[in-house]
C-alpha cells in the first residue's frame, strides 16, 4: 500500500507541478492506479464514472449560484452596501473598517464565491477607505480575510462540491455554515476594535454626526440585498425550497435587482452568463476527474488501508484534526480550494468516519481551513485578486492578511471545542 501511495502521489505532484490542469491530472492518476495496480478495465470505469459524476440533480444548483454571483458582481450592490452600512459604523471602534467585514459577510450570503466577494467589495472599499485616511495595510488585510467568508456562508459553491462528493445534504451543509460564519465575523470585528484601541492615531476621526432619520434613509439601500438573502437562504431553512430551487430564485431576484439598478443590459447579461458557464464547466470537469480518482482509489484499496493505518496509531480526534489542518493548509498553498476538497475527499473520509467525526461538521472544518489557504502564498486566490486591484507585492498583501489567518485558526479551535456551533442548526432542521 505504501509503495503504491508514494508512486501515485509523486506522479500527481509531477503532473500538477508541470502545469497540467487539475482535472486532467486527476483523470491520469485514476487511470494509472487502476491500470497498474488492479485487473479492472480502466476504460469501463472511466465511462461509467464520467456519466455518474455528470448526472447529478444536486449539481444543478452549482451553475445557478455561480450565475447569481456573476450578475451581482456587475451590479451596484457593493456601492449600495457601503452607503447603507457606513452611517452605522462611525461610532464603533475601528469605524468604517467594519464595513469590509460586515459587507463581505452580507455579500457572501448572496454570492457563494470568495474571489467574487473580494473583487466586488474591493472595488468600492479600497479606494474609499484609503481616501478617508484609513491604514492601507489593515484595509487590505481586512478585505483579504473577510472575503474568505464567501466560501463558508451559504450559498457556498465549495459546500455544494463537498456535498456532491460525499452524498450529504446541501441544505444541511448550508445551514451548518451560518453560525461559524457569524463567529468568524465576530472575531474579525473584535480584532478591529482591539487594534483601534491600540493604535487610536491610525483611525481617522468620525464624520459629522448623522441623524437617525438619515441613517434609516441610507439603510434603504440594503433592502434588496436582504431580500436576496431571505429569498435564497430563508427558503432553504424554512423548507420551502431545495437548494436547486433556491438557486433559481436567487438568479431571478438578482436579475430583477440588477435591472432595477439600471445595471442590466444585453451585454452585461451575456457576460454574466458566459462567466457562469466558464466557471461551472471548470468545476464540473474537476468533479469528473475527482469522481474517477475516487473510484480508482476504492479499487486499489488505498483509502481503507490508510484509514486502518491511521486507526492503528490510536490518535485522538483532536490530534487527527491538528494533523489534517496542517496538511490542508500546506496543500492549499499550491491548489485552489475546490481542488483541495475533491482531491482529498476519497482518502480522508474513511479515516474521519473511523474517528467518529461528524461529516457535516468535518465539511465546515474543511472549508474554514481552505479559507485560510486563500490568503497564503504562493496560490492564495484572494491575494491574487487584491494584487491586481492594488498593485502591491503579494508578500505585502499576505503579511497584511496574516492576523486574519490566525483568527481563522482560532475559529477552527472554537468549533473543535464547541462542535455545537456547527451542528446545532442542522439538527434543528429535523428530517
Amino acid at each position: 500500500m505504501l509503495t503504491m501511495l508514494v508512486l501515485l502521489s509523486l506522479a500527481l505532484l509531477v503532473l500538477l507541478g508541470s502545469g497540467v490542469w487539475v482535472a486532467f491530472s486527476l483523470l491520469a492518476i485514476g487511470w494509472l492506479g487502476i491500470s497498474q495496480f488492479t485487473s479492472i478495465p480502466a476504460g469501463d470505469v472511466l465511462a461509467s464514472d464520467v456519466w455518474g459524476a455528470s448526472y447529478s440533480w444536486d449539481l444543478t444548483a452549482l451553475p445557478m449560484f455561480i450565475w447569481m454571483g456573476e450578475i451581482l458582481f456587475r451590479s451596484r450592490l457593493a456601492e449600495d452596501m457601503f452607503t447603507g452600512l457606513s452611517p452605522w459604523m462611525t461610532r464603533i471602534p475601528g469605524r468604517l473598517l467594519h464595513t469590509n467585514v460586515v459587507g463581505c459577510g452580507l455579500f457572501a450570503a448572496v454570492s457563494g464565491s470568495s474571489a467574487a466577494t473580494c473583487a466586488t467589495m474591493g472595488k468600492m472599499s479600497i479606494p474609499e477607505l484609503t481616501r478617508r485616511g484609513y491604514d492601507e495595510k489593515l484595509v487590505i488585510g481586512t478585505l483579504a480575510g473577510s472575503a474568505t467568508l464567501g466560501l463558508l456562508i451559504p450559498p457556498s459553491i465549495i459546500l455544494i462540491v463537498y456535498a456532491v462528493a460525499t452524498n450529504l445534504s446541501i441544505a444541511r451543509l448550508f445551514v451548518a455554515g451560518v453560525l461559524p460564519g457569524v463567529v468568524l465575523i465576530a472575531l474579525f470585528t473584535g480584532y478591529l476594535m482591539l487594534w483601534s484601541w491600540r493604535y487610536p492615531n491610525k483611525v481617522p476621526a468620525a464624520d459629522e454626526s448623522t441623524t437617525l432619520g438619515e441613517k434609516l434613509k441610507r439603510s434603504k439601500r440594503l433592502i434588496p440585498m436582504f431580500a436576496l438573502i431571505v429569498g435564497v437562504i430563508g427558503s432553504i431553512y424554512a423548507g420551502l425550497a431545495s437548494p436547486t430551487e433556491a438557486a433559481a430564485i436567487g438568479v431571478v431576484l438578482s436579475l430583477l435587482l440588477a435591472r432595477l439598478q439600471g445595471a442590466m443590459n444585453g451585454s452585461i447579461f451575456r457576460d454574466a452568463l458566459l462567466g457562469a458557464v466558464k466557471t461551472s464547466t471548470m468545476i464540473a470537469f474537476i468533479l469528473i476527474g475527482a469522481s474517477f480518482l475516487t473510484a480508482a482509489m476504492g479499487f486499489t484499496g488505498i483509502p481503507s488501508d490508510l484509514a486502518a493505518w491511521i486507526a492503528s496509531m490510536d490518535l485522538s480526534p483532536f490530534m487527527l484534526l491538528a494533523a489534517l489542518t496542517l496538511f490542508f493548509v500546506l496543500l492549499g498553498c499550491f491548489l485552489d480550494g475546490i481542488s483541495v476538497v475533491v482531491l482529498t475527499t476519497s482518502i480522508m473520509l474513511p479515516m474521519v468516519e473511523a474517528a467518529g467525526i461528524d461529516l457535516i461538521w468535518f465539511g465546515i472544518f474543511l472549508v474554514i481551513v481552505v479559507e485560510m489557504s486563500q490568503i497564503t502564498p504562493p496560490v492564495g486566490f484572494n491575494l491574487f485578486v487584491l494584487q491586481g486591484m492594488t498593485g502591491k507585492n503579494i508578500l505585502y498583501i499576505a503579511r497584511a492578511a496574516l492576523p486574519f489567518f490566525f483568527l481563522m485558526m482560532l475559529g477552527v479551535v472554537l468549533i473543535s471545542v464547541f462542535p455545537q456551533i456547527v451542528t446545532y442548526l442542522p439538527a434543528s432542521m429535523g428530517n
